[in-house]
């Protein structure tokens, strides 16, 4: 299964990994491994998420307060949003279906 970042989804990656960065050196890289990590184990179990409405589904990281918010569409990974956990809620619930 191939995996693709909407391209908000790819801007919050981004600038929590500057974010991190800003704040330890290394940290931002971290960040950006431990989503690549997930993105891999979500290609491969695609399933292991949390259910939503219109077949997306959640799953948080273990180190850093965000969840990786995707859809599978066919053979591909949609991660929707790269979404911390404690603001905006569903604010992401307009990307789904919209690649």
């Amino acid at each position: 299964m191939t995996s693709e970042f909407h391209p908000l989804a790819s801007q919050e990656l981004t600038e929590a990994s500057q974010f991190y960065e800003a704040r330890a050196a290394g940290l931002g890289a971290d960040f950006l491994d431990h989503v690549e990590g997930l993105v891999g184990l979500l290609a491969q179990f695609p399933d292991i998420g949390r259910p939503h409405a219109e077949g997306v589904r959640t799953f948080p990281t273990r180190r850093f307060p965000y969840s990786l918010v995707y859809q599978v569409l066919g053979e591909r990974l949609l991660v929707l949003a790269v979404a911390h956990q404690r603001r905006k809620p569903r604010y992401w619930a307009g990307r789904a279906g919209s690649l």
